[in-house]
């Protein structure tokens, strides 16, 4: 055997560990965007347009929780809390649904959010409920269907979330349905929200297959019974 072929024969090795290291890269790479394009193809046929939401008659209309200042709503939150409002009101839900984040004292967002609706709307208290351990889109959904004994809900969100808020309620068995709230104008670091939106749809795929609990769960309020809020 010429000097070539030892050479060719003691470099394979090394060539086929590289083939091996770059198929676990691009696994670990891609993996996660296939994932994602799983949750956005499976939600998609279950978004409606705001018309389309009138002849829904869901449980509740679910509205999912953003960024606040004491009682001041982020632009985000204001605008699905705006179209939250608007689908109620032309009875795309019997009730108000207000999922977010209050593990804190001096941060309360679904206080806040309920405030926005009773003050610039015909919403009432009594029509809301309020989930205060919705820490996680994923907790929120789960909530929604232990805590509150929703059913059918309607949930508003930003148009690059609301596929995966969709797809979690319906593997976690409510019969959802969403709307995007409506978007004037690009918020700040939508881009970066956008991509932690592709792992966060991986992980979550992960937690609807093993019903993974939520950090609160606790006595329920039906949603069709009288309101915490």
């Amino acid at each position: 055997m010429d000097m070539d072929n030892k050479n060719s024969l003691k470099n394979r090795p090394r060539f086929y560990k590289w083939i091996l290291a770059l198929s676990i890269v691009a696994i670990i790479v891609f993996t996660p965007f296939a994932m994602s394009e799983h949750v956005i193809n499976s939600a998609a046929p279950y978004i409606l347009s705001t018309e389309q939401s009138s002849q829904l008659e869901a449980d509740c209309v679910l509205v999912l929780g953003a960024g606040v200042t004491g009682t001041q709503l982020s632009s985000m939150l204001k605008d699905r809390m705006d179209t939250a409002i608007e689908v109620f009101a032309i009875g795309a839900g019997k009730k108000l649904l207000l999922s977010g984040d209050n593990s804190r004292k001096d941060y309360d967002e679904v206080t806040a959010m309920k405030l926005y609706a009773v003050e610039n709307s015909d919403v009432t208290a009594e029509d809301i409920f309020i989930d205060y351990a919705g820490f996680s889109t994923y907790e929120s959904m789960y909530r929604a269907k232990e805590i509150f004994c929703a059913e059918k809900v309607l949930i508003v969100t930003q148009q690059y979330h609301l596929y995966r808020a969709v797809y979690d309620a319906r593997k976690l068995g409510l019969d959802a349905y969403g709307v995007a709230a409506v978007e004037p104008y690009k918020y700040s670091g939508q881009l970066w929200r956008e991509a932690r939106e592709i792992l966060a749809r991986a992980k979550d795929i992960v937690y609807c297959a093993v019903k993974m609990p939520p950090t609160y769960l606790g006595d329920t309020v039906p949603i069709y019974g009288e309101s915490n809020g």
